[in-house]
């Protein structure tokens, strides 16, 4: 029987060595989930004076440190003043020096998103006039590289080994409860918990590095693990560790003094660690819910309930169908899977398919947000092959469920009767044999022959069925297909979903559009605010065109954080040349659209540096003044 099954298994090692080398390979560094939505000064433009600080726009909230966001001057020395801050929702400003000179400066960044991956990168401006700069932007990455690499691997280690422990469990004391006794069953279960505990532990060591500096030396570095366990993720790691101790238990149990019940005695017992497991299984999968895609972004109330119960729809038919493979090739003669074991894990399957279809549904709508987003975003992309993988899979479990209608217990009653026949040879074979000279000797290479004549026809009845043969190979095809399958799903929560790249690229291009218009005379200005009251936080963003002497066509924007507009219901602003003691001048706009203020005819009486003030109110009370300093004229 080895020489049989060793093969299919290597083959299935195999294809998961090497699709998970060429998708993580394929991958490079992990993307993006938060982006760069708007900066200040913007990228690109050219400012006559030096700005007091630099502020970053992120289209989620961000995990910084003091080193977080560096401005560099063109010989490549530091000139901020470090520790960035908060100034808005997801808007963070870092102090420059006094005194900057002219030239191109360069803004890097190194934050950790919202949903726990290492976003990097950087942009230059310039204060008067381009300069050449000894700084270079290009290759800022974060969490690439081998650490990066075996950040990846480590995740899908820690992905299938939940699905063999939770799919595993379920599918004895859901399908077939007499595979508690079974000791392949026993070893798969055991394994998908040695693989979890094993790939968090690697994990969290990984963790500092791939969100820091990338290098394999740091890997063990005790201050960046102390870092690690402050935050998010590194909560939700440690909360995953506490849970696989209790999982340690549930499985003593389960094939402990589960397995030595009876039957009618286990029925009781099963209801009790049906729960329990639940509980335990549903708590390993908030742990990533908790702490990625799910927690940020729309509507995490209800995405992270819907991706822990997508996880134990996966792991109960992914992990349930690698138990039944493994109990259709490696279970022992007295104790075959049942005809009915099959069909009861057929309708569990089911249930899950019908899980999976609705919570993906709505996992696709919540990443993506547009139809386009399916083939203009490489999340897109990643989700239409994810979804031909999960069609391919429904299509061989169809196969298999015929199979499973075909199969009927003639073989198995076959083989218990064949089993007892052998029992008994072996209890009356010894008498015989000690009767004749040949001694001990002789009745063990008796009893060495019978083993092996008994395993070929246990071996020659199973395989004499042609429906558990056309299961098992059904089956394989399954687990070949879930390999695949897990594969592409690790790099896809790797990925920067649809929607934030789509949200990215729109500010991108609003940005350049309004850096282009600033270097042709118009002038733009994005300040934050914060009224204090609740809903209080937004962008205000400043279009004044020609920035000249006499009139002027000036827009005022209020967006939300998340970049969409925001309806308020009054904006005012003044304009004062405090060199020459000019105004307060008021301008009150009409109110265009939602978000959206106007005024045509701005009179500007002479050149200087205006204090732009822009007084914003969100309520009947809560109202807030922001203002910056530009040249008009």
């Amino acid at each position: 029987m080895t020489r049989t099954i060793t093969p299919r298994l290597r083959t299935l090692v195999l294809l998961f060595l090497a699709v998970t080398g060429a998708l993580l390979a394929g991958a490079g560094p992990a993307s993006a989930h938060a982006a760069l939505t708007g900066s200040d000064p913007a990228q690109g433009v050219v400012v006559d004076k030096a700005p007091e600080q630099v502020s970053l726009t992120f289209s989620e909230k961000v995990a910084m440190n003091d080193d977080s966001l560096r401005v560099l001057d063109p010989k490549g020395k530091r000139v901020d003043l470090g520790k960035p801050t908060e100034v808005s929702g997801t808007t963070y400003a870092v102090q420059l020096k006094s005194g900057l000179g002219k030239g191109t400066y360069t803004v890097t960044y190194q934050v950790v998103s919202a949903d726990s991956h290492p976003v990097a990168g950087a942009y230059t401006f310039s204060v008067g006039e381009p300069s050449l700069t000894t700084v270079s932007v290009s290759g800022r990455t974060a969490g690439g590289g081998v650490v990066g690499w075996l950040y990846g691997f480590g995740r899908y280690v820690s992905y299938a080994g939940f699905i063999v422990l939770a799919g595993g469990a379920a599918f004895v004391l859901a399908c077939w409860r007499r595979g508690s006794g079974v000791r392949a069953m026993q070893r798969l279960v055991v394994g998908g918990w040695l693989a979890l505990t094993a790939a968090t532990l690697w994990l969290l060591l990984l963790r500092g590095s791939y969100t820091t500096s990338g290098a394999f030396g740091d890997i063990f570095d005790l201050n960046l693990l102390g870092q690690v366990l402050q935050t998010k993720t590194g909560a939700a790691l440690v909360s995953r560790l506490l849970l696989l101790a209790a999982a340690a238990l549930f499985i003593a149990v389960l094939f402990g003094a589960y397995d030595k019940r009876e039957d009618e005695e286990k029925r009781d017992l099963t209801f009790g660690l049906s729960i329990g497991g639940t509980v335990v299984a549903a708590g390993l999968a908030a742990s990533w819910a908790m702490a990625e895609h799910a927690s940020t972004g729309l509507q995490p109330g209800i995405a992270m309930p819907v991706d822990v119960l997508h996880l134990l729809a996966v792991a109960a038919w992914l992990g349930g169908l690698v138990a039944l493979l493994v109990a259709l090739h490696r279970a022992p003669a007295e104790t075959p899977v049942e005809a009915a074991a099959v069909r009861r894990f057929s309708r569990v399957a089911f249930g899950s398919v019908l899980a999976l279809v609705a919570t993906g549904t709505y996992q696709s709508w919540r990443q993506l947000g547009s139809w386009s987003a399916f083939t203009d975003t490489r999340y897109g992309q990643l989700l239409l092959v994810k979804i031909g993988l999960v069609l391919l899979l429904v299509g061989i479990a169809w196969i298999s469920r015929r199979w499973t209608a075909r199969l009927a217990d003639t073989g198995v009653t076959a083989l218990k009767a064949e089993a007892e026949v052998s029992a008994k040879k072996h209890v009356t074979a010894p008498a015989a044999a000690g009767e004749t000279a040949a001694g001990s000797k002789r009745a063990a290479q008796l009893s060495r022959q019978r083993a092996a004549v008994d395993a070929a026809r246990q071996k020659r009845l199973r395989d004499a069925d042609p429906h558990r043969f056309g299961l098992r190979r059904s089956v394989f095809a399954e687990a070949g297909v879930a390999v695949v399958l897990l594969a592409v799903t690790t790099v896809l929560t790797q990925t920067e979903p649809g929607r934030t790249e789509q949200e990215a690229k729109a500010a991108t291009s609003s940005a350049s559009s309004s850096s282009s218009t600033s270097s042709s005379g118009a002038l733009t200005l994005d300040m934050p605010f914060d009224t204090g009251g609740k809903d209080g936080k937004g962008v205000v963003r400043f279009d004044l065109d020609p920035a000249r002497v006499g009139g002027n066509e000036m827009h005022v924007y209020v967006q939300r954080p998340n970049g969409r507009a925001f309806d308020i219901p009054e904006v005012k602003v003044a304009f004062t040349l405090e060199a020459k003691k000019i105004g307060p001048l008021p301008v009150t706009p009409d109110h265009i659209a939602t978000g959206h203020w106007s005024a045509t005819g701005v009179q500007i009486p002479m050149a200087g540096e205006w204090k732009i003030a822009v007084t914003v109110r969100t309520s009947d009370i809560d109202q807030a003044t922001v203002s910056k300093n530009a040249q008009i004229g």
